[in-house]
């Protein structure tokens, strides 16, 4: 089974690594400027690929990215309709994006910011403190990465409610909500808002003002979807009303942030380099051969997407 590496962002060989020898018996791996047009070719691992990248396959059945995230593969110009896209489905990465979340909303409900800004101006000074009960936290999203923040936080002890676009199977400790109008409800009662949307042509500027003037007042947005989903500006001005205490991004409109970008030198902005968590090279490589054993056996590979929704 012969699989080309396709990417305009990362070297993808490099990033496998020792995986390559372990799966080298089962795939041929090859590199997209070096394949040719080549009908050898059934699969691809691939992100954010040029737009050209799969005319010269014609027997390509299955694309798979490295991560969870496959927005651009989705609006790829030359991936054909009857070519599977999938997605990786990672528990380390979920736990790691858990991780992260946590992190941020503890750092929020104990203001840590306000003591860093203490530490520089060298003040011994304590602060009320609160019980995690006291604060809910509102997710959107709650596929296999929000529900590994749910569970995470509900073991912290913080009240969690979950949205998605239909209705989930309930959840233990977890108040859900699906369709607009409970997402709107939800929002009502949020303190710490979540975003671990897919991109999709439903969620492109989904964040905007409407949006943070429904979180409670002081509330803190922690942003690792996408950034297409964020209108900038109105997040902006939702920080600069008091109507958001802070932010936590880790995804933006335009990647890396340019250098001009306010949110660099915004008071109540955390800023990270869009690494809340990744899919690990083992989890990926796995992936190939479930790929591999599912077109040899003629079977669809599981966790394709349906490319109607764009996840």
């Amino acid at each position: 089974m012969r699989c080309v590496l396709v990417s305009t962002r990362m070297d993808l060989r490099k990033f496998l690594g020792s995986e390559l020898a372990r799966i080298s018996g089962r795939i041929e791996v090859v590199d997209h400027r070096d394949s040719g047009t080549d009908a050898d070719v059934r699969m691809a691992l691939a992100w954010h690929p040029p737009a050209d990248a799969f005319e010269r396959y014609p027997n390509l059945q299955a694309v798979s990215s490295t991560g969870a995230g496959v927005d651009s593969i989705v609006t790829c110009p030359s991936i054909r309709p009857g070519v599977d896209i999938i997605r990786v489905v990672d528990p380390a990465q979920a736990q790691m994006m858990a991780g992260f979340v946590a992190f941020h909303v503890i750092a929020h409900q104990r203001r840590f910011a306000t003591f860093q800004t203490q530490q520089r101006e060298q003040l011994w000074r304590t602060l009320p403190q609160r019980a995690a009960s006291s604060m809910p936290v509102g997710l959107l999203g709650f596929g296999a990465m929000g529900q590994a923040v749910a569970a995470t936080l509900v073991s912290l002890g913080f009240p969690v409610m979950a949205w998605s676009r239909t209705a989930k199977p309930a959840a233990a400790q977890v108040k859900t909500f699906h369709g607009r109008d409970g997402m709107m409800e939800m929002l009502g009662e949020t303190e710490v808002l979540v975003s671990l949307l897919p991109l999709t042509a439903e969620t492109v500027g989904i964040l905007d003002r409407r949006v943070f003037a429904s979180v409670r007042c002081g509330g803190y947005l922690i942003q690792v979807g996408r950034g297409e989903h964020t209108v900038e500006d109105d997040l902006l001005a939702a920080l600069d009303s008091g109507q958001l205490s802070g932010a936590a991004l880790d995804v933006f409109n335009t990647e890396p942030l340019p250098k001009e970008s306010p949110f660099w030198r915004h008071p109540n902005v955390v800023v990270t380099p869009h690494d809340a968590c990744d899919a690990s090279p083992r989890a990926v490589a796995d992936m190939l051969l479930s790929i591999a054993d599912a077109l040899q056996a003629g079977t669809r590979p599981a966790n394709t997407v349906d490319r109607a929704r764009g996840y």
